[in-house]
C-alpha cells in the first residue's frame, strides 16, 4: 500500500466510523458542534494512517483497527483543543481556521476537549467489537499515552519552560512525552488490533515510533521559522515569539535539518526486517520529513 492508498483508507474509514459513532449523540447544541469542528477541520489524519499502516503488518483491517484510529483522533483532536486555550498556548488559529475557543468560546472549547478525551475510549471499550483482552490492551496503551505517563506530562514541561533556557535532554524528554507519546500509541495499537503478539516486531515498531515521533516536532520546530502562515495553517513564529524553547533555538536551524535525517534513517533501519510489507511505514517516515505543513 503506497502513501497516497494508505491516507485515502484511513480518511474514509476514520472518518465514516467517527461520524457514526458521533451519530449517537442525540442533544443538538453546541458541544456537539464543537466536537464536530475540532475533527473534521482539515486534519491530516497522520495518527490514524500510523495505526492502519501498522495493522497491515499483521493481518486484515478490521472493526477494532478502525476503533482504534478513530480513538487516536479523537484523542490527538482534544490535545489540540486545549494546547490552544488561552491558558496554555494562546494560539488563535489552527489549520487555517479559528481555534475551537475563538470559534466558539473557552468554557465551550474545554467542555469539547473533555468530551472528546472520553469519546475515544468510548468507542474502544463498545462492547460490540467483542475482543474483551485486546480492547484492555487498547485502552491501557492510549491511556498511558495520553496521560500522565505521556501527553499532559509534555504539554506541563512545555508551559513550565517558557522563557527558561534548557539543555537537549530535557527538550527530547518533553517531546517524547508531548507528540512521540501518541505516535507511539498508534503505531502499537495498529499492532495490537491485528493481533500481533511478536516482541521482536513490536520492539521494532517502538524503535521507529521513537525516531519519528522525534523527528516530527523537530520538523515542526523547523517549520514554524522557514515556512509562512498561510502554509502552516497557523501563526508563523508563535513557538519564537512565546519565547519557547525548540530544537533550532537549541541547535541551530542545519544541525536541526541534519537531526531530522538522522531520525529518518534511525527510522528505517527499525522496520527494514519488514521488507516490502513496510512500505506505508516508510513512505509516512518520508512525508513526516519532507512535510511542508
Amino acid at each position: 500500500m503506497n502513501l497516497q492508498q494508505l491516507r485515502t483508507l484511513s480518511s474514509e474509514r476514520v472518518d465514516s466510523y467517527l461520524k457514526t459513532s458521533l451519530s449517537t449523540y442525540q442533544a443538538a447544541n453546541s458541544l456537539h458542534t464543537a466536537m464536530l469542528y475540532s475533527l473534521f477541520n482539515g486534519g491530516k489524519r497522520v495518527r490514524p494512517m500510523l495505526v492502519y499502516a501498522s495493522a497491515q503488518l499483521f493481518g486484515p483491517i478490521t472493526p477494532l483497527t478502525d476503533a482504534s484510529a478513530a480513538a487516536v483522533e479523537a484523542i490527538h483532536a482534544y490535545s489540540l483543543v486545549h494546547d490552544d486555550l488561552p491558558a496554555m498556548d494562546d494560539d488563535d488559529l489552527r489549520r487555517g481556521q479559528p481555534t475551537c475557543h475563538i470559534k466558539f468560546d473557552e468554557a465551550t472549547a474545554i467542555l469539547a476537549g473533555d468530551a472528546l478525551q472520553t469519546f475515544a475510549f468510548e468507542m474502544l471499550s463498545d462492547a460490540s467489537l467483542e475482543s474483551a483482552a485486546t480492547q484492555i490492551q487498547l485502552v491501557q496503551t492510549l491511556a498511558k499515552a495520553s496521560g500522565r505517563h505521556g501527553m499532559v506530562t509534555g504539554q506541563m514541561i512545555d508551559l513550565t519552560s517558557v522563557n527558561q533556557t534548557i539543555d537537549r535532554q530535557t527538550l527530547e524528554l518533553m517531546h517524547q512525552h508531548k507528540t512521540g507519546a501518541l505516535i507511539k500509541a498508534a503505531i502499537k495499537m495498529g499492532a495490537i488490533s491485528a493481533q500481533c503478539q511478536d516482541p521482536k516486531a513490536l520492539d521494532a515498531l517502538d524503535g521507529y515510533a521513537h525516531a519519528i515521533g522525534l523527528a516530527f516536532q523537530v520538523q515542526d520546530d523547523i517549520l514554524d521559522i522557514t515556512s509562512d502562515t498561510q502554509t502552516l495553517g497557523k501563526n508563523q513564529f508563535s513557538d519564537e515569539d512565546a519565547n519557547k524553547p525548540t530544537y533550532p533555538k537549541l541547535l541551530g536551524l542545519e544541525a536541526s535539518k541534519q537531526l531530522v535525517i538522522d531520525l529518518h534513517q534511525q527510522a528505517s533501519e527499525q522496520i527494514r526486517p519488514f521488507a516490502e510489507k513496510g512500505k506505508s511505514l516508510v513512505e509516512l517516515a518520508n512525508y513526516i520529513i519532507h512535510r511542508n505543513h
